[in-house]
């Protein structure tokens, strides 16, 4: 079975993750694909997301009509998330025989050498890079840690292109991006304007009846009573 883990801090999940992963779902056959919002995320830290129940809830809306696509609350703690952590924890309920891949956007990517044991990550689990136009396989390549970038092999498919470097397997998936800011949608809902351009319906009314993104407002920092 081919499986996907979909990490993120989803705040809030919008139509550009759902393409993506339903893209990757198509292009590599996976049977499942897990959204897994972050609870604490290391790698951003300027600013504080909204409470985790209302990431997961919106994530869990997003989803409902989509059979293969699964929300998770695995990194539902008070410690950083750490995708290293999330994959060990998370295969270990697979067979030695599933495949599974981890879904990212381009932008992550790039940091992905200061990432916790990012070696050892990119071993665990094959990577499905969404790419964005002007980028390309170097650009991936460019962004493994120092210790794989000297066994970089590149092959190609028919969608994506493909590395293989030091036992990691890295795929680069074009024709998915989609210019959707998380940014532009919180603070379009925190002047009151509609984000239904940018997000499923169902997740649009939860963000307008809960007024999330509002300054100064309990729904900021607390889940639903």
């Amino acid at each position: 079975m081919n499986v996907a883990l979909f990490g993120g801090t989803f705040d809030p999940i919008h139509r550009g993750h759902l393409a993506l992963a339903r893209a990757a779902q198509k292009d590599f056959g996976l049977e499942e694909v897990h959204f897994v919002p972050a609870n604490v995320s290391p790698h951003k830290q300027q600013r504080s997301p909204i409470s985790f129940t209302h990431r997961y809830t919106m994530v869990a809306l997003a989803t409902l009509d989509e059979k293969r696509f699964l929300p998770s609350l695995m990194e539902e703690r008070s410690a950083p998330s750490y995708t290293i952590e999330t994959v060990r924890k998370f295969k270990q309920s697979l067979k030695k025989s599933d495949r599974l891949f981890f879904l990212i956007g381009i932008d992550a990517f790039l940091g992905i050498a200061k990432w916790r044991e990012a070696e050892t990550l990119l071993r665990e689990c094959e990577f499905v890079v969404a790419s964005r136009p002007s980028y390309s396989l170097q650009d991936v390549a460019g962004a493994l840690p120092k210790s794989l970038q000297s066994s970089v092999v590149e092959r190609r498919r028919s969608s994506s292109g493909t590395l293989e470097c030091g036992g990691a397997v890295i795929h680069l998936l074009k024709g998915v991006y989609q210019p959707i800011s998380s940014t532009a949608i919180r603070d379009a809902a925190a002047r009151g304007s509609s984000v239904t351009r940018w997000v499923p319906s169902p997740v649009a009314h939860y963000i307008k009846k809960l007024h999330l993104y509002k300054p100064n407002r309990r729904a900021n920092m607390e889940g639903p009573a």
